[in-house]
This record gives structure tokens, C-alpha cells and sequence, in this order.
């Protein structure tokens, strides 16, 4: 049954797939699940934070063909397909008070036009499940944010053939769930903290518990929780492709690969929307839609 299952993963800049939920699409490759990540911007606007290729003139001027390059390496370790919806990289303001959005960038992209670009995509791919981000964009990236708009438009857009035309568009389809991204979530990081500590070891966890209770973040409701441990090499593999935005000596992998499998086993995700019945908690996208494929 599981050739007709279809799961589409929708993020914001390519290295996000990688960093969210990959784990959780690469288990699902291996089960035979057709996976297909949309990726709506370049990511040319992305600073180059891997501290060993700063200043590199190359990378520098060509920013947006290596970043592209990156995906396809993460792609393929993934083993997922992959589409760009051609968007423009909005970059994260900073200052106060805020400098205004780059003209033509994503965030500033109507957002029912620009949501026409993923109907197309759901359209043509026909995915039972979507996974994309929360309303606050898991952290406040415009880009981030903006995605999440597209994605709640799109899911039910793609079925709305007067919205968006099927002369046009593709027929209309109705995707069955759709999940919001909370792999970081405040649970995870501190059962993590606290292994690591316990162990004798150093966390890379303090400051961020910190300024979670500074900032009293609102905690998310975890729905469901995919086991998916046997893959957090590659999905480890997959973000260390995106050379130009992850230091493979950096944060990123400091809790040894045994005590993250051992202490927190699976990718967490928060159910948003669901035309089929579930019982929650559940430890699987496809809970409610399996049986039925």
C-alpha cells in the first residue's frame, strides 16, 4: 500500500529540510512512502554561517548555484524528490527599529498568488499528508512565516477549482492532514539537558532553555511523535550537505548520536488540520489514511 502513499514536506530555504523532520521523511523513504520536499525560496539571502567558508570570494558571488548544489546532495541523501517554487529570499532583518522587506522577496509576495505556486505543486503530487511550519514559522523568519501562510491557503485551495482554475492549476485535489514542524520543542531539549548533564557531560542546551523562559515562549501541543532514530545519521548526513549553513564541528552535533537515540528516539509534529479520524497521540503522518490508501 505503500506506493500510494505520498508525503510532501513544504520549507521556506533549502537546508530546512534537512534540519526539520529529516529523519522522519527518510524513514518513510525506506518504507516505500513517495516524499517530495518543496523548497520556496534560493536561500540567496542567507548569511554564510559555516565559520570555515566565510569569506570565500566564490560562494560569496555565487551564493544562490551552491546553495541549489547543497540541495541536490541533500536530496539524494535523503532520498526524496524535490521541487523549488522560485521565490525570492527575504532575508532576516535586523536592527531596531527593523529595516524594511527587500522589494520582490518572498514575504512580501501576495500570499494567495503566491500560494497558487504550491496548489500546483499538491495539485500535480496529490499528498495525502503536508508537514510545514506554525503560524510563528517555528522561529520568526519572515520567510518562515510567510510559508506557513502559503501552506494553510494552499491546503485548501488545492481542492477549491473556482480559486484556483484547473485549466490553469491541475485538478483539483484535496490533501488529508496536515502537520506543523515542532522538532524543537522544549521537552526534547530538556530530557536532552538533562541526560547530558547527568552523564557528566556539557549541554549545549542552557542558554537556550534560558531564553525560552525569558521570552515565555507558548508551548506547542506535541500530537504525535515518529520513531525515526535509526536515521538521524542520515539525517545528520543531509544537513552537514548544506556546507555553507552548518559547521559539522558546531552546535548542531554536540549530544553524542547513543544518547540522542537512547533519551529521545523520534521527531515530533503537531496535527493542524485532518479531514480523517485519529486517535491522538499518534506515532505515525499517516495514521487514519493508511488503512484506506
Amino acid at each position: 500500500m505503500t506506493d500510494q502513499l505520498r508525503l510532501m514536506a513544504v520549507h521556506a530555504h533549502p537546508d530546512d529540510e534537512s534540519s526539520k523532520g529529516a529523519a522522519t521523511m527518510a524513514k518513510y523513504v525506506s518504507e516505500g512512502v513517495d516524499v517530495l520536499v518543496v523548497t520556496c525560496t534560493g536561500g540567496e539571502r542567507g548569511s554564510i554561517l559555516n565559520p570555515k567558508l566565510q569569506g570565500d570570494r566564490y560562494i560569496e558571488e555565487n551564493i544562490h548555484e551552491v546553495r541549489k548544489k547543497e540541495m541536490d546532495e541533500a536530496r539524494e541523501i535523503l532520498g526524496v524528490k524535490q521541487e523549488w517554487l522560485g521565490f525570492v529570499d527575504s532575508g532576516l532583518p535586523e536592527g531596531d527599529p527593523l529595516p524594511p522587506l527587500p522589494e520582490g522577496c518572498f514575504a512580501l509576495e501576495d500570499v494567495d498568488k503566491a500560494a497558487g505556486e504550491l496548489v500546483r505543486q499538491i495539485r500535480s503530487f496529490r499528498p495525502q499528508v503536508i508537514t510545514t511550519y506554525d503560524e510563528n514559522g517555528g522561529y520568526p523568519h519572515p520567510d518562515h512565516i510567510m510559508t506557513h501562510k502559503i501552506s494553510m491557503v494552499a491546503f485548501e485551495g488545492a481542492a477549491d477549482h473556482e480559486k484556483y482554475p484547473e485549466s490553469e492549476f491541475g485538478p483539483a485535489y484535496q490533501p488529508q492532514k496536515l502537520y506543523y514542524n515542532q522538532g524543537f520543542n522544549r521537552p526534547r531539549t530538556e530530557a536532552l539537558h538533562r541526560a547530558l548533564l547527568d552523564r557528566g557531560l556539557e549541554s549545549p542546551y542552557g542558554e537556550w532553555l534560558k531564553r525560552w523562559s525569558e521570552f515565555e515562549r507558548v508551548e506547542r501541543t506535541l500530537t504525535t511523535h515518529v520513531p525515526c532514530a535509526e536515521f538521524f545519521e542520515v539525517r545528520d548526513k543531509a544537513l552537514i550537505a548544506h556546507a555553507t549553513q552548518i559547521d559539522p564541528d558546531g552546535g548542531w552535533f554536540k549530544v553524542p548520536m547513543e544518547i540522542q537515540k537512547e533519551v529521545w528516539p523520534t521527531e515530533e509534529y503537531e496535527l493542524a488540520r485532518s479531514l480523517v479520524d485519529t486517535s491522538l497521540p499518534e506515532d505515525d503522518l499517516f495514521a487514519g489514511i493508511r488503512d484506506n490508501a
